[in-house]
């Protein structure tokens, strides 16, 4: 592989690209959940969770649920619920090997994100699964995460992209499993549509 003479190599190399932090920016970095993270959280019905195997191979997970799905315990402890998926567990495997974690919380229509970083582990504890039901179902297992960072990210990314305004959405694009596997597999277009419904179904009735 040929090397890139434009490659980024050093801190200083990147400071002299970005250059240095912005005054007062480090302050918003709080090490508790306080009132306003906590109401961001109980309008949050989506967000994005990093995790990282002990060699430090990078899996991100969407989660979400209705708004408040994620459960504020205290100011330095919340829990996020798992429902039914399925259960390649790529992420809870690394909980198990490397419980650092990383979280974007979003609220749709709202551009700034709230970002958490922190330590989890996973719990069945029977109690807890019931409180986090959700459709009459009890959750799977819960992801107790305790907090060390967490701040509010800016808005510029979402306004760059456009992404909660619907004008700039375009058509759908469709994702088909069935095709998928029936172009990789060499199997007949009944198959693939049988796939596909399928997954809607799963999609409609095992939440």
């Amino acid at each position: 592989m040929n090397r890139d003479p434009y490659a980024i190599e050093t801190v200083e190399a990147l400071r002299e690209t970005l250059g240095e932090t912005l005054p007062g920016a480090e302050t918003k970095i709080l090490r508790e959940l306080d009132d306003y993270y906590g109401a961001f959280l109980e309008r949050s019905p989506f967000l994005v969770m990093a995790t990282a195997d002990d060699q430090g191979r990078l899996e991100a997970s969407p989660k979400g649920d209705a708004p408040g799905f994620v459960v504020v315990e205290d100011e330095h402890t919340l829990v996020v619920p798992d429902r039914p998926g399925n259960k390649l567990a790529f992420g809870h495997l690394n909980i198990l090997r490397n419980p650092h974690v990383g979280l974007i919380c979003m609220i749709p229509g709202t551009p700034e994100t709230l970002r958490i970083d922190g330590r989890a582990a996973l719990t069945r504890d029977p109690q807890l699964l019931e409180r986090l039901a959700a459709r009459g179902r009890p959750a799977v297992l819960a992801i107790r995460i305790h907090v060390e960072h967490c701040f509010f990210h800016c808005a510029k990314a979402f306004v760059r992209s456009g992404l909660w305004r619907p004008e700039k959405w375009g058509e759908r694009h469709r994702v088909s499993f069935g095709e998928m596997h029936a172009a990789r597999s060499g199997a007949d277009t009944r198959t693939a549509r049988a796939i596909d419904e399928a997954i809607e179904k799963d999609a409609r009735e095992n939440l």
